[in-house]
C-alpha cells in the first residue's frame, strides 16, 4: 500500500508563487508516476501535472503550462509542484496521486493511490 502526505499550499495574492509537496510511503513498484490534481468548489477534479521516475517525464495541463513545475526526489519519495503566476482560477484543493507505471495519465481513475489534499487559494 502506498501512503500520500501533501504539505505547503496556502494562500497568496494574484501573481504570487506557492510550494507544495507530496512524501510517499509504502511498498511501491521501483517504476511510477506521480501526479497532482487539483478540485475547485463545485467543479470536478481536473489534472495539473504529473511526472514519471525511469525515465524522466512531465506533462502539464494547458492551463498551467509555463507557470507551474513539477519535480521530484527519488531519494526522499517526495514530488513538488511550484506554482508561479498563480491566477484567482489556481484555487483549488491540491491532490497528489500515484499510479505504477511510466505512463502519465490525465484520468484520475488510473490512479488508484491518494494524498488527502491541500487547499491553495489564490485572491485578486
Amino acid at each position: 500500500q502506498v501512503q500520500l502526505v501533501e504539505s505547503g499550499g496556502g494562500s497568496v495574492q494574484a501573481g504570487g508563487s506557492l510550494r507544495v509537496s507530496c512524501a510517499g510511503s509504502g511498498r511501491t513498484s521501483p517504476v511510477y508516476v506521480m501526479a497532482w490534481f487539483r478540485q475547485a468548489p463545485g467543479k470536478e477534479r481536473e489534472f495539473v501535472a504529473g511526472i514519471s521516475r525511469t525515465p524522466i517525464r512531465t506533462s502539464y495541463s494547458d492551463s498551467v503550462k509555463g507557470r507551474f513545475t513539477i519535480s521530484r526526489d527519488n531519494a526522499k519519495n517526495t514530488v513538488s509542484l511550484q506554482m508561479n503566476s498563480l491566477k484567482p482560477e489556481d484555487t483549488a484543493v491540491y491532490y497528489c496521486a500515484h499510479r505504477d507505471g511510466t505512463l502519465i495519465v490525465a484520468d484520475e481513475n488510473e490512479y488508484p493511490h491518494w494524498g488527502q489534499g491541500t487547499q491553495v487559494t489564490v485572491s485578486s
